[in-house]
């Protein structure tokens, strides 16, 4: 757990003489950086419950997209890297389509309305089962109007018997109707192979990005994440509607802030504990936490204006285990007067004491009120998430520290504190290798004045024990 210092005790190390000696395997830096590579995006569209996020998840073959049996699950566009033939793209699931759609459902529309118009290749995903509705006719005016390659899948063919029914869709216009069932299976392999053949060589308008840092947005329902993501994209990029739990999928974007390119993620609220939750808010949920472990630092929303909550607590505890870099914006700001101000200190002492190293950020979404104030913060959180001190460094501060203030006696004896290396980073994990147990309230001083002297601001610090065996010191 980082935020406190943990105990890794491994007896057997053996005598250690010099720093060649001191055995740190099994602390891995690992940074998880790969190069951008540009490559073409497919879109999957149709009208609501028609099968699209359950074809997504047979091409994927693995379930990502949200699925349940009602209609509306999925309401953003969402983003996978998907591979056939040895050859990899972008799938994008959308949000049911409707024409002259009002409200949340429009906001939803014109997210896969946006999807069309930017993607290499759209699929377009009908009942075959049905047959055409008004709304696919619709839906393929559009796409005939298009110069991008159009694929119609007929989907719930289950079997041949059923292929017949898939001939009607003809009548779209679109071409030759693939029958397919993304439940079973059959067909998807015909598909995708038709997918490959409609894709261009060279995506359109489309580089690698240099690997912009990754932001995940995370908190609890309606605390305004997705009016955040809009605020900073300048845009509709995440579908926004008061009711709570709007986004469902995580969705990313890529955000000119500062000067320079960041991909941000925006998550679905957690209302429930992951293992009591149900249908698509379980699934959700656990992308939350795939987008938090993806992300390099996190921004953690709360509502200024109301009392920390539980919920707030478990996103809290989620970043944590996963060791990301941190921010904290206290949304709404904007609703806070001097009386909740006062009360909002006492809570945050109390309520986020597991991380006084976090970046603070008092922001107002909907306003736009210093949400500027997130570069210099998410800059600084990622410096010391990338930190790293020289051994020499380290053990200089060391000596001055054990001289000042050494360990307490345990069992009559006072363990000493023979050498310290940095492990790894991302986060920073420190070893400190010793003759004896550290009582927990000294591995948590070693760490605050670890953080005094290297500034650690923003990011955790992990700080590790090894003793050395009994055993091996009498030989």
């Amino acid at each position: 757990m980082s935020g406190e210092a943990e105990l890794t005790a491994q007896p057997g190390d053996g005598v250690w003489s010099d720093e060649s000696d001191w055995n740190v395997e099994g602390f891995e830096d690992v940074d998880g950086d790969t190069g951008g590579v540009a490559m073409p995006v497919v879109a999957i569209v149709g009208r609501p419950n028609v099968g699209k996020s359950s074809l997504v998840n047979r091409i994927l073959g693995r379930r990502e997209a949200v699925v349940e049996d009602v209609p509306g699950v999925t309401r953003d566009r969402v983003s996978y890297t998907a591979n056939w033939a040895g050859r990899g793209f972008i799938l994008q699931d959308t949000g049911g389509w409707e024409p002259d759609a009002k409200g949340m459902a429009q906001s939803i529309a014109r997210q896969a309305e946006h999807a069309m118009r930017t993607a290499d290749a759209v699929v377009l995903v009908v009942d075959g089962v049905v047959g055409a509705t008004a709304t696919d006719e619709a839906v393929a005016r559009v796409l005939r109007r298009s110069k991008t390659p159009v694929l119609l899948a007929a989907n719930k063919i289950d079997d041949e018997r059923m292929e017949a029914e898939a001939a009607s869709l003809w009548s779209l216009g679109l071409g030759e109707p693939r029958p397919v069932s993304a439940t079973h299976g059959r067909g998807s392999g015909d598909l995708l192979d038709a997918i490959l053949e409609a894709l261009p060589e060279t995506p359109r308008e489309r580089e690698a990005t240099g690997g912009p840092r990754r932001v995940a947005l995370v908190g609890k329902p309606n605390v305004g994440k997705s009016s955040l993501m809009n605020k900073l994209t300048g845009g509709e990029r995440a579908v926004v509607d008061n009711v709570a739990g709007t986004t469902v999928d995580p969705i990313d974007e890529l955000v000119e802030l500062g000067g320079r390119t960041w991909q941000f993620v925006d998550t679905a609220g957690l209302r429930k504990r992951v293992n009591t939750a149900s249908g698509h808010e379980y699934y959700a949920s656990l992308r939350t936490r795939s987008a938090i472990e993806a992300a390099e630092v996190v921004v953690l929303l709360i509502d200024a204006s109301e009392p920390i909550t539980e919920q707030d607590q478990r996103v809290l505890s989620m970043v944590i285990d996963a060791g990301r870099a941190l921010v904290i914006a206290f949304n709404k700001w904007d609703l806070v007067d001097e009386d909740r101000r006062y009360t909002l200190d006492k809570e945050i002492d109390r309520e986020l004491s597991r991380v006084p190293w976090a970046r603070r950020v008092n922001i107002s979404a909907k306003t736009g009120r210093s949400v500027q104030k997130l570069v210099p913060a998410l800059d600084e959180a990622l410096a010391s998430w990338d930190k790293r001190i020289t051994t020499g460094q380290l053990n200089n501060w060391l000596k001055e520290i054990i001289a000042a203030t050494p360990p307490p006696l345990r069992g009559g004896r006072q363990p000493r504190v023979m050498f310290a290396t940095q492990a790894a980073t991302r986060p920073p994990t420190f070893v400190f290798f010793t003759t004896g147990f550290l009582e927990a309230g000294y591995r948590r001083f070693l760490e605050r004045k670890l953080r005094e002297q290297f500034n650690f601001d923003g990011s955790p610090v992990r700080v590790n024990v090894r003793v050395r065996d009994k055993r091996e010191r009498r030989k």
